[in-house]
Parts: structure tokens; C-alpha cells; sequence
């Protein structure tokens, strides 16, 4: 895909958090797809980062399921083009797959949900 230089900015920005605004079908899904896949890989002397590892909040539910897709397919296509001798690399992407579905990527209000349901005691609310 041909990136605008917005959206390879989004993409390629690194050691700052980023807000990622648009109309809709402008490409906000693609672009934060393309990201994290990238600081998945590493690459250019960058270091993994784990699926795990990220919060990352969309508007709409859809929008979560189709970027999980998104960056399921992404990690799928780089395993397959791997080189024989990629053992360790292979591994950890693999690895990756398997967090992929239990990953932080949802609506702000998933995220706030599941965190009461996982700290109620700390909130000092009733379980029910």
C-alpha cells in the first residue's frame, strides 16, 4: 500500500505516544495495523516489542476485531517469508499469534470494564 506522508509518519514515529485522528475510511486501521506489526518485527536495530505489551483503544468493536485480523494476517505473511535458518525469529512470531487474541486492543470502555472487573477489591466494589 501507498502510505501518505501522514500515515507514514503515524507509522514510522517512534518514542512518542501518538493520537491517530481521521474521517472515516481514511485508513486509521491500516495505519495503526502497520505500526504495531512493525515494532512487533523490530527491525533497523529496534528491539521486539510483544503483542502483549501494547494498549491500543479503538471507537468501535469492529474496528478492534478487523485491526486484530489485520495484525494477525501481517504476522502471518512475515512467518512465511521467513528464511530457513530463522528459527528464533520464527518462534517469537509464532509466540506472538498465540497473544494475539488475548491482546489489549479495544473499545475504551472494554478496557475500563475489564480492568473494574480485574481490580474491583482495589475499588472497593461489590463483585456483582
Amino acid at each position: 500500500m501507498a502510505w501518505t506522508l501522514a500515515q507514514k509518519l503515524a507509522i514510522d514515529l517512534r518514542n512518542k505516544n501518538i493520537l491517530v485522528s481521521a474521517a472515516a475510511g481514511s485508513g486509521k486501521t491500516a495505519v495503526l495495523s502497520e505500526r504495531v506489526v512493525n515494532r512487533i518485527i523490530g527491525g533497523d536495530g529496534e528491539k521486539h516489542i510483544d503483542i502483549d505489551k501494547f494498549l491500543i483503544v479503538t471507537f468501535t468493536n469492529a474496528a478492534a476485531g478487523e485491526m486484530k485480523e489485520r495484525i494477525g494476517h501481517k504476522l502471518s505473511e512475515h512467518i512465511s517469508q521467513l528464511a530457513d535458518n530463522s528459527e528464533i525469529e520464527y518462534s517469537y512470531l509464532e509466540k506472538q499469534l498465540e497473544l494475539l487474541p488475548k491482546s489489549s486492543i479495544s473499545t475504551i470502555h472494554s478496557f475500563c470494564f475489564k480492568l473494574i472487573k480485574g481490580y474491583f477489591n482495589e475499588l472497593n466494589l461489590d463483585p456483582n
